[in-house]
Parts: C-alpha cells; sequence; structure tokens
C-alpha cells in the first residue's frame, strides 16, 4: 500500500510540475516469450524436485528407523536403544543439513538461480535501459510485478514488445 501512495505521490508531482514521459512493461509476459527463460526455470524446477525427492527419502528413513526402534525398544537394552535415538538424530541432522544446502539462502537452489536466471534478468534490464533512452522516457513501471501496482495503464505506453524486440525474440 505505501509503495501505492509514493507511485501516485510521484506521479502527480511529476504531471503537475513539468511533463515526464513514461511507460511500463510487464516483466511477467517479457519472460514467458524468453524460450531461454521457460528452459531454465523449467532446469530449476528439476534440481528442486530431484533435491526435495532426496530429502523426503531421507525422511522416509528416518520414519522407517523410528517405528523400528519403537517396535523394538522394550527388548533393547539401555546403550542400545541411546545408540539408536542417536543413529536416528543423527539421521535427522543429516536431512535438516541436506535440506539447507539444497534450499537454504544460500544454497544451491540460489545458486543455480543466479547461474541461469540472473544473465537473462541483466539483459532484460539493459534493453529496458535502451528502449527508455530511445523513447526518451523519464520512467518504466514494472506493471507485472507485485511490488508496484498501476491502476491504470494505457496500452500506447506498453515497452514490453519493443523489450522483446532489443532481445531478439517476436511476439
Amino acid at each position: 500500500m505505501k509503495k501505492t501512495l509514493v507511485l501516485i505521490a510521484v506521479l502527480v508531482f511529476s504531471l503537475s510540475t513539468f511533463a515526464q514521459k513514461f511507460g511500463y512493461v510487464d516483466t511477467e509476459y517479457i519472460l514467458q516469450n524468453i524460450p531461454s527463460f521457460e528452459a531454465s526455470q523449467k532446469k530449476l524446477d528439476e534440481y528442486s524436485a530431484e533435491w526435495q525427492k532426496e530429502i523426503e527419502d531421507i525422511y522416509a528413513d528416518i520414519e522407517r528407523m523410528y517405528k523400528e526402534y519403537q517396535a523394538e525398544k522394550v527388548l533393547l537394552t539401555e546403550d542400545l536403544r541411546i545408540k539408536r535415538e542417536n543413529e536416528i538424530i543423527a539421521r535427522e541432522k543429516e536431512a535438516k543439513e541436506l535440506q539447507k544446502k539444497y534450499f537454504g539462502q544460500e544454497g544451491e537452489l540460489y545458486q543455480k538461480r543466479q547461474e541461469l536466471i540472473k544473465p537473462i534478468q541483466d539483459d532484460i534490464y539493459n534493453a529496458i535501459k535502451e528502449v527508455a533512452a530511445e523513447a526518451n522516457l523519464d520512467f518504466i513501471f514494472d506493471s507485472g510485478s507485485s511490488s508496484v501496482n498501476i491502476l491504470f495503464a494505457n496500452p500506447k505506453f506498453d515497452r514490453s514488445d519493443e523489450v522483446l524486440q532489443k532481445l531478439g525474440y517476436k511476439n
């Protein structure tokens, strides 16, 4: 809500003090029309599914170990009970560490995303800058993102197809 109010204030100020040119792009639309993004996103989904399955398999193994332990608990000596409990705890710790390794803040999924998606995002950003310079635009807003809301956008200001064209793609 704050961002919307700031955006409206900027637009009102801009329009009242001097005429500034602005345009908007729909980055979701642009990304959907770039085959390499679709391929990269699919590859990320595959990595994620593979790693998730690996983690789920470990948790299934932990569940099996725990059920076996519960069934045999009354027959085990104190030392064997402690040993089995420690094995289960160690396996749980292993699963959590693996989860952090794959899906943590600086995990492998983040690194793969940087490797596969960031170059595409950089290309889009550079194309947007070129479109803005060529059209003498002062602002370009992203109508495809949830972080900035445009309540009304005249389609004549949409520069998404120009950005795709700059990137070498056709609609």
